[in-house]
């Protein structure tokens, strides 16, 4: 790209500019310039609202994807988590980085030891379905409660409420330098597919980029979030269902953990599955078409679709 600086788009939370940061850092180490554009989305300006009823994660993405294909910037970086499965046409995720711990944690308005009192019945803040659902299963005796916002946000919320505790991505506490407020790693919880990742998107007709972004790229922590992500898209659940996965590779094998709940946690569904890693394409395929088969499955992809609140 010569000495043309390359302009990344990003969200302005505390959190969205570490990660463009983190990108321009790794662009700086490679020889080339780079800029940050701030641009703010639907699910930054709206806070009242569930986010299901905003439309899924998709509105942290759709202010960036539009300034893409209108040319005013030249990538974009996302969590991954919070792509949708299925990118804008002229589109494309060209560089996925090392990730990051993929644990959901718990953080406590004073201390987690609720956590080991089966009477006590804790409220527990999460926008979530599949934090909430997977919760539920585990304390059902709890109640949830909505929260929105940045994680700067969603802690003094924690703090203004008499909430007992909210769930937090390991990660972002991470990389603000807020993990002193983990309370506890949720070790039981499945996170969303491709939690702790992030991804840069580019239009698709740019090699230049490619190859400015191409020492970034991570090809193992590709091959995991995409067999997760690849489970999600076959499976229909769309970015608010209550659906975890996370896949590993062990070895010469790639493995597939996933779980998909109702909202209220009563029924749950698992699946485990293991593939060499040269034949790992088709993972995340084989394991959402194997979990459909089950009745349970279908009966809760049912409900939410029905009720997506």
């Amino acid at each position: 790209m010569g000495a043309k600086t390359i302009r990344i788009g990003t969200r302005d939370s505390i959190l969205a500019t570490w990660q463009a940061e983190h990108v321009a850092a790794g662009l700086k180490q490679h020889g080339y310039k780079s800029e940050l554009v701030f641009i703010k989305t639907e699910g930054d300006q709206v806070l009242d609202t569930p986010l299901p009823m905003l439309g899924g994660k998709g509105v942290f993405t759709k202010a960036l994807d539009d300034a893409l294909l209108r040319g005013e910037v030249d990538i974009a970086v996302h969590s991954f988590k919070d792509i949708p499965t299925l990118t804008p046409e002229g589109l494309a995720v060209i560089a996925i980085l090392e990730r990051d711990d993929p644990r959901d944690v718990l953080v406590a308005r004073k201390d987690a030891d609720f956590l080991h009192d089966e009477s006590y019945e804790a409220v527990i803040a999460t926008s979530s379905h599949r934090r909430g659902g997977q919760w539920l299963g585990k304390f059902p005796k709890h109640r949830l409660t909505d929260i929105r916002g940045n994680v700067h946000t969603r802690l003094r919320k924690l703090n203004e409420n008499k909430w007992d505790g909210a769930i937090f991505a390991a990660a972002g506490l991470k990389r603000v330098g807020l993990d002193g407020n983990i309370s506890a790693y949720l070790e039981w919880m499945v996170p969303a597919p491709a939690q702790g990742a992030v991804a840069v998107m580019a239009r698709d007709n740019r090699p230049d980029l490619n190859r400015a972004l191409g020492p970034l790229h991570h090809s193992s922590t590709a091959l995991c979030t995409r067999t997760e992500r690849r489970f999600l898209q076959v499976l229909e659940g769309g970015c608010s269902a209550p659906l975890g996965a996370f896949a590993q590779m062990y070895g010469s094998e790639l493995q597939l953990k996933a779980v998909l709940t109702s909202l209220d946690g009563s029924l749950r569904e698992e699946i485990s599955m293991n593939m060499p890693v040269e034949h790992a394409a088709s993972l995340g395929d084989r394991a959402a078409e194997a979990m459909m088969a089950r009745e349970t499955v279908m009966d809760i992809l049912a409900e939410i679709r029905k009720d997506p609140e």
